[in-house]
């Protein structure tokens, strides 16, 4: 059995930047800054709340009569909870035997072109440790960009603004800065298992490594940018913010409407209309969130009994980052044409350069990730290099085909096709066929 390792993590990474931001929002408090007090107080409790009633929904503690664990969970006590209890199931296995085992079949990622079915037996601990793991790893992604990334966005904001950055600022900002890139690679690992549920999936340290450092450069760059732009140009900020957010909140639902599929009814059977419309709704305001600040994996298909689609497309992945990196530069380029005093002592050609170049980094390493790293690399139909290739060779083909038309056009005017000088060559060439085929009749 697996060590509950990535519950001890989220739990960890929960506690601590929550008690960073309370911290920080009782210091604004004394030091009679209310507006920053409330911000930092809504961005650390709001995602509290998102939190414990994820975890009760993945649970189904409302239909198992838990009015103990529930009260726990109203006092903002349920992660701490079920990480002991994911504990305590890990400690305890083995000690008794199981009545029931169930048997699962998966294929092992192919080697040498050959693949071999595993069976498995799974008791009943192993099931329920599967489920705090899956649950806290939905947790760490809804803390992550419900919470942490606007705590970060909000912290960086006040240290540009007020030219200073104190020791307990610097800390809640460096702990959700970690919650954020946490619960990105939780969001791959996520897609990962959820495309390839057939197979045994076995993610490597080097695999870890590539997306720590593929989502640190681009939360990162994401996040100095928006606070940069929002410095200089504060009410701009707001309509580019909601333009993002709802083009990727209604995204899912456009493709839902074109492809005139039935309304999805088999999320949870104690569910009405309105209650998959609620769910959907969440989960497609969470797709939203994740991608105001970097790549979901995840892609949220409604169509899909699951909701997420399990095919990998590479072209939007292409056009994702190729339009984020122009509305980055874009954004920076603002920031450097209305950049105000407070900039003064700041190098900001090199800080637009370091940025920009932040942003490659992260796509280098998301090439790298998914050229070598990826652990179902085998399975992929074609690489992402290639789909780079033929992206880029059809941007050229759209680039040079005027040019090509009028080259052609220009061709076919001074052809000597149309000249007399060209009708008599093509007579004499024709007669030279004909010469030609007579002799090798008369040959046969």
């Amino acid at each position: 059995m697996k060590f509950p390792g990535s519950v001890l993590v989220s739990l960890v990474l929960f506690l601590s930047e929550t008690t960073a931001a309370l911290c920080l929002s009782a210091a604004y408090r004394a030091a009679g800054d209310p507006m920053w007090h409330w911000l930092t107080l809504l961005f650390a409790l709001l995602p509290c709340l998102l939190v414990q009633l994820s975890l009760v929904f993945i649970h189904r503690d409302v239909t198992r009569d838990r009015p103990l664990v529930l009260l726990l969970h109203l006092l903002q006590l349920g992660p701490l909870v079920r990480c002991v209890e994911a504990f305590y199931i890990y400690f305890h296995a083995g000690r008794i035997e199981e009545p029931y085992v169930s048997i699962t079949k998966k294929w092992q990622v192919p080697k040498d072109g050959y693949s071999e079915e595993i069976e498995k037996e799974v008791g009943q601990a192993e099931r329920k440790l599967c489920t705090h793991r899956s649950a806290f790893s939905r947790a760490s992604v809804i803390q992550a960009f419900l919470g942490s990334a606007p705590q970060l966005t909000l912290q960086l904001y006040i240290c540009i603004m007020r030219q200073e950055i104190t020791a307990a600022r610097s800390i809640c900002m460096l702990l959700s800065l970690l919650s954020i890139v946490y619960g990105a690679l939780r969001c791959n690992i996520l897609a990962i298992k959820i495309k390839y549920d057939d197979y045994d999936v076995r993610v490597k340290p080097a695999a870890y490594l590539c997306i720590f450092l593929w989502r640190s450069f681009e939360i990162a760059t994401r996040v100095t940018v928006l606070v940069l732009f929002s410095s200089v140009l504060r009410i701009w900020i707001f309509p580019i913010v909601m333009a993002n957010f709802f083009g990727f909140y209604f995204f899912p639902w456009i493709l839902f409407w074109h492809s005139k599929s039935p309304f999805p009814e088999n999320i949870e059977k104690e569910f009405s209309r309105v209650g998959t419309t609620i769910v959907l709704c969440l989960l497609t305001f969470l797709y939203a969130g994740i991608n105001m600040f970097c790549w979901s994996a995840v892609q949220v298909d409604i169509n899909d009994p699951d909701l997420i689609s399990k095919s990998h497309n590479w072209y939007q992945m292409t056009v994702y980052y190729t339009l984020r990196f122009i509305e980055n530069a874009f954004l920076l380029l603002m920031w450097y044409l209305y950049k105000t005093d407070i900039y003064m002592y700041v190098c900001t050609p090199l800080l637009f350069l370091r940025l920009l170049l932040s942003y490659c980094m992260a796509i280098f390493f998301m090439l790298v990730f998914y050229q070598f790293c990826h652990p179902c690399k085998k399975l992929f139909s074609s690489s992402i290099t290639e789909t780079l290739l033929s992206c880029f060779k059809f941007l050229f083909f759209i680039r040079k085909s005027p040019t090509s038309t009028v080259l052609r056009d220009k061709a076919v005017v001074k052809s000597p096709e149309n000249t007399d000088e060209g009708r008599s060559s093509s007579k004499t060439i024709d007669s030279q066929k004909g010469n030609l085929h007579q002799s090798a009749s008369s040959n046969a």
